[in-house]
This record gives C-alpha cells, sequence and structure tokens, in this order.
C-alpha cells in the first residue's frame, strides 16, 4: 500500500507539451506512471510519448477517466489551471512549477480548502511510490520499496535521504516532497497523518528546514495522534537571521522559523533529531528494532 498515488492512479501531466512537461512525461513514464492524458490549451489533438494531449482538463477526465494532475506549468498560469483542475473533479494536484506568486498562491489554498482535493507544491518535487509509480521530478534510482515514509520539505534531501536509506536496505512507503514556499498547499500534519492510517508504514521521517511553522505544526500532532515512531532533521542550522536559504519559505525573522526552535519543539515529543543526514539511517534502525 502507498499514500496519494499507486501505480494504477490515472494520471494527467499539464504543459506535457513544454520542454520539461516532454521530458518528465519520458521520465515517468519509464518509471511505470500510469499517464493517460495531457493538457496544453490549443495543442489538443498532438501526442507526447504516445500520450493524447486534451485542450482542457474536463476533456482528460471525460475521455480518459484521469484523476490526478502533475503541474509543469508557467508560474503566472498555475492559478487559473489549478482552478480548472479543482472543478473538473481531479482530487490529488503535485505543482512542480517555481515562482507561482504568493498571493495567487494564497488564493488556490483558500479555494481548495473544504474540496475534496490534496495539494502538493508549489516548488513541489513531487511525490514517488518506490517501484509503482511517481509525479514530478523525483529520480527515481534514488528510491526502493520498503516501508519508510519521508516527508520533506526540500527535494534534494528527499532524494539524498531516501537514497541513504535504499543503500541501508531501508526502502521507503511513499516519498512526499511537500514544497518550500511561504504558502503550503498541504501541511506536515496532514502527510504525517496519512502515514499513521497506512498499514504498510513502520516509520516517518520529517526533513524539515529553516523558515515557516511547519515542523511546530508537526510537532503538535505527533504529540497527540502519532503512535508510529518519527524522525527528523531539519536543514540549515548555520542560516543567518533575514538571509533566505534557496527557498521562498526558508528565511529566519526574529524567532521564527531558527533551527533550534524546530529541533527543541520536535524533542519535546519524543521525535530523536539527526544531527547530519546520514544520521537517520542509525536512527531509522534503533527505532524499528523496536516496532
Amino acid at each position: 500500500m502507498s499514500i496519494l498515488l499507486s501505480r494504477e492512479t490515472r494520471v494527467l501531466v499539464q504543459g506535457i507539451t513544454g520542454r520539461a512537461g516532454r521530458t518528465q512525461t519520458k521520465w515517468m513514464l519509464e518509471y511505470g506512471t500510469n499517464i493517460v492524458a495531457g493538457v496544453t490549451p490549443g495543442k489538443g489533438g498532438e501526442e507526447v510519448e504516445g500520450i493524447p494531449v486534451y485542450n482542457t482538463v474536463t476533456e482528460a477526465v471525460v475521455q480518459r477517466g484521469a484523476e490526478a494532475s502533475v503541474f509543469f506549468v508557467p508560474p503566472a498560469a498555475v492559478k487559473a489551471a489549478v482552478l480548472e483542475t479543482i472543478e473538473a473533479g481531479i482530487k490529488l494536484i503535485v505543482i512542480v512549477t517555481e515562482h507561482v506568486p504568493t498571493h495567487d498562491a494564497m488564493e488556490i489554498r483558500a479555494y481548495a480548502k473544504g474540496q475534496k482535493v490534496r495539494l502538493l507544491g508549489p516548488t513541489s518535487p513531487g511525490i514517488i511510490t518506490p517501484g509503482e509509480a511517481k509525479m514530478g521530478i523525483m529520480p527515481g534510482n534514488m528510491f526502493t520499496a520498503g516501508r519508510i515514509g519521508v516527508i520533506s520539505r526540500s527535494g534534494t534531501l528527499a532524494y539524498e535521504i531516501s537514497g541513504d536509506l535504499s543503500a541501508a536496505g531501508l526502502g521507503q512507503s511513499t516519498v512526499v516532497g511537500m514544497g518550500a514556499d511561504a504558502v503550503a498547499f498541504t501541511n506536515m500534519p496532514d502527510l504525517l497523518e496519512l502515514f499513521e492510517n497506512d498499514p504498510d508504514t513502520d516509520l516517518a521521517v520529517i526533513v524539515g528546514e529553516v523558515g515557516g511553522i511547519q515542523e511546530e505544526k508537526a510537532a503538535q500532532f505527533i504529540a497527540h495522534h502519532m503512535t508510529k515512531p518519527v524522525i527528523a532533521y531539519i536543514a540549515g542550522r548555520s542560516a543567518p537571521e533575514g538571509k533566505r536559504m534557496g527557498h521562498a519559505g526558508a528565511i529566519i525573522q526574529g524567532s521564527m522559523g531558527t533551527p533550534q526552535s524546530k529541533v527543541t519543539v520536535l524533542q519535546e515529543v519524543g521525535v530523536e533529531v539527526a544531527e547530519y543526514p546520514l544520521q537517520i539511517v542509525e536512527l531509522v534502525r534503533q527505532h524499528l528494532i523496536h516496532v
């Protein structure tokens, strides 16, 4: 079992005719993802890697039964595309696009609230269920199937840590890149809840970073709702205050979002926090002995 994505999930690629869309579609297909359609307005009737392209999401849903969508759409077009996608009935949306305007992201999140839809991003590297399917840009060769759930705010660290786990014989059930913009469409507690309820996940790994309060929210959820072990790593411990570190949401402002504040709240609820990425392997092994 996995969370959110399996080999049966019927995936739509929006922006499939662009350079990134074409390239990533090829790699997702090679991994085994069940891509059934693409959408680029004005390009209906074309094909990419044998996948039919439609002008609208509704056409892709009606004609091909699409149920999940991954976005390679220009930033300025994301808001309209998301609203169209939700209205068409798509239940999982992964937004890889970077530099989505903050105000647009806020409007998207407000619109999606209360809808039966799961959005990941913006700036999400995607989601992968190792050995089954992937949506986004995660390199499939870094992951192996197993029983460790991974939630990461950093794409590259999701790859590195999953690669370390794989090399140690510790496979992953699902790896989720939630994105690292200031506005997150899905919060860490929401993803932790999915792993808590997944019978094929034994332990969850959080890969956090400076800025925002996602890890603090996660700590509150862990304290009251998680029965499975949780391991964490917080990137950017040497980040200077007021300087954005790569991601739009990775910025320390006053006492908010500091790495030490995140480490402290997580440790207070029983989460062991690794000092460096490779240490996650040691901590996971220790906890699995008691699972």
